[in-house]
């Protein structure tokens, strides 16, 4: 793997220096008064100075002081660091957002990885309670019952605007907490704000839908305060028309948005994905977030082990969207970068769900997207089986393999016995236990670092604190964050108008966060770039992905490849006021 021509610091300085020609930018609004105050995309709070409180009436409906950003952002902190809880925290995050913009991103943006986790990790039980917790609707709400005026609630939502993005979600599968019904608007919302924060998409061109077809959840069923449609979920033919009528929506009207798909429940996702890849841009980060980061982050194992994706023997932990989805990402990598066929790449995995090792005879228990790993019962006997089926133990024990992935949410499934049984045959055991939160991960990589005597190349989903190697140095545990890839995805796919988003292009943005790598420089750093760089990595992510949609012949634009890098910087958005100037046929 290549290192990139741009380090993380040089794209640092790129984008510090267009966040200060920013700063001189002027913006003609036509908003005045409190109408201007209770708009979050314009107002600046204490930031106004006299002389725009002058222009735009607001002398009178402030306090007399002027604050700097600097001086906002240090008294947002100290609210923030009051409240007690991160549930807490994040009502206030949620409350700052209704109210300024600029002042939200800027804060969130200079303590990212303080925060991100308050973003999320609190999200679960605001959604889960959404009925109760409601204030006031955020996004579109396209509900079942109305689906006869889809296109005219559609439409008006969406007149005089312009988007970039839109996060969708039918709320299936939420954060590992299941069917959270018409509350899944608030993965579609935090979804966003990942994009604007890491990505650089302006937050006025993204659009959070949920789309409520009902839900299976009995205790929403049973909640008289429950603000979605309190109905049992559609299946089958009734759903796919109502899937299939919001898409050719977007298609029809917004034709160059990007459709990001999320928390949709296992048996729909891969199918809708393959049904309209080809057709629109749309991009599911629960199967090609997940697949695109984990192969960044193998790409620099094999790196560091001076080997090629094809020689390893890879063993996936948990086969349900996320673990077949890293599998045909990695598959498809090896088939496009080493050249092999995909009946050879196939034979490279071998998954494992709660029931053991998935051979032939699974039969109809063998789902959409696993049939191409299924291994042959020939290979296995008797005597390879414990309580009637093969687990991971023997299945390590047969096949030594190099790479160990997790995507099982079955905590300390990766034993002592098995990561010690793996490394007998491994000089550099690459291990990769991805589940998420924390509590259901299936090794703690100090474990695993400790059971190996600091020879595991390691990566996990959830932070974790550095593990010590036996000379007594912190080995960094690389995180395989989804937002270290998919912002820079969806945002290189927008920037190039591109008519679908490639398996080519979704490898070149994970060759271009593996070209960052800290282990290319140092075998025993760590294999991704730290979260804090997560902005700057996602810009030559959105600049690998723009130019091969060009290279490719799928984007929409007609300039060159060559201008993709100063585009970008141009697009990029960034938390800064401007000066403004009244007119009374500027922004509102």
């Amino acid at each position: 793997m290549k290192k990139s021509v741009f380090d993380l610091q040089a794209i640092k300085d790129i984008l510090t220096a267009h966040r200060r020609e920013g700063q001189d930018r002027v913006w003609k609004v036509a908003l005045t008064g409190d109408a201007l105050l209770n708009n979050p995309r314009w107002n600046k709070g204490m930031g106004f100075t006299l002389k725009e409180r002058e222009e735009f009436d607001l002398v009178g409906r402030l306090p007399s002081a002027y604050n700097s950003l600097d001086d906002q952002c240090a008294r947002a902190y100290d609210q923030l660091q009051s409240r007690t809880n991160n549930l807490a925290k994040n009502t206030f995050l949620q409350s700052l957002k209704a109210q300024n913009w600029v002042l939200y991103y800027s804060l969130l943006g200079r303590h990212l990885k303080e925060v991100l986790p308050i973003i999320y990790t609190p999200t679960a039980e605001a959604i889960s309670n959404y009925s109760h917790l409601f204030r006031k609707s955020e996004g579109l709400f396209l509900s079942y019952p109305f689906r006869q005026r889809m296109e005219k609630d559609f439409l008006h939502f969406i007149k005089g605007k312009s988007f970039d993005l839109i996060v969708v979600s039918d709320s299936e599968a939420i954060l590992g907490i299941g069917d959270q019904g018409v509350g899944g608007i608030g993965i579609s919302t935090a979804k966003g704000v990942v994009y604007t924060l890491v990505g650089g998409i302006d937050p006025s061109r993204t659009l959070p839908i949920v789309l409520d077809v009902g839900t299976n959840n009995k205790d929403l069923l049973s909640d008289k305060l429950y603000v979605g449609w309190s109905h049992e979920r559609i299946r089958g033919k009734e759903y796919d028309d109502f899937i299939d009528t919001f898409v050719q929506l977007v298609r029809k009207h917004l034709p160059h948005c990007l459709i990001h798909f999320e928390d949709f429940g296992v048996d729909n996702a891969r199918r809708i994905l393959e049904k309209y890849r080809s057709k629109h841009a749309i991009f599911n980060d629960d199967i090609q977030g997940t697949g695109a980061v984990t192969l960044s982050a193998l790409m620099s194992a094999v790196g560091v082990t001076k080997s090629k994706l094809s020689d390893q023997r890879i063993v996936v932990y948990g086969a349900g969207t996320a673990g077949v989805g890293v599998i045909w990402q990695l598959r498809d990598a090896m088939i496009r970068i080493d050249g092999i066929s995909q009946e050879e790449a196939s034979k490279r995995f071998y998954m494992i769900d709660k029931d053991g090792l998935i051979t032939k005879g699974f039969g109809s228990k063998i789902r959409h997207g696993q049939e191409d790993f299924v291994r042959p019962d020939e290979e296995w006997d008797d005597g390879d089986k414990l309580d009637g089926k093969i687990g991971l133990l023997q299945v390590v024990k047969k096949i030594h393999p190099t790479v160990l992935i997790g995507t099982s949410t079955h905590a300390g499934g990766f034993t002592e016995e098995i990561i010690k049984e793996m490394a007998k045959h491994v000089d550099r055991p690459i291990i990769f236990p991805l589940s998420n939160p924390t509590r259901l991960v299936e090794v703690d990589p100090s474990k695993a670092n400790d059971w190996t005597a600091g020879k595991a190349l390691l990566a996990t989903g959830s932070p974790f604190p550095p593990a010590k190697m036996p000379s007594g140095k912190d080995y960094i545990i690389a995180e395989c964050n989804n937002a270290l890839i998919y912002p820079g995805i969806g945002f290189g796919a927008v920037l190039s108008e591109s008519k679908t988003i490639s398996d080519s292009m979704i490898i070149a943005g994970a060759q271009a966060l593996a070209s960052l790598s800290p282990a290319l420089k140092d075998p025993d750093a760590a294999l991704l770039p730290d979260f804090a760089d997560a902005p700057h990595v996602n810009f030559e992510v959105a600049v690998a992905v723009a130019e091969h949609a060009i290279e490719e012949g799928i984007a929409g634009v007609k300039w060159k490849k060559e201008e993709v890098r100063e585009r970008i910087k141009e697009r990029t958005w960034h938390p800064i006021y401007g000066t403004y100037h009244y007119d009374p046929s500027g922004e509102k």
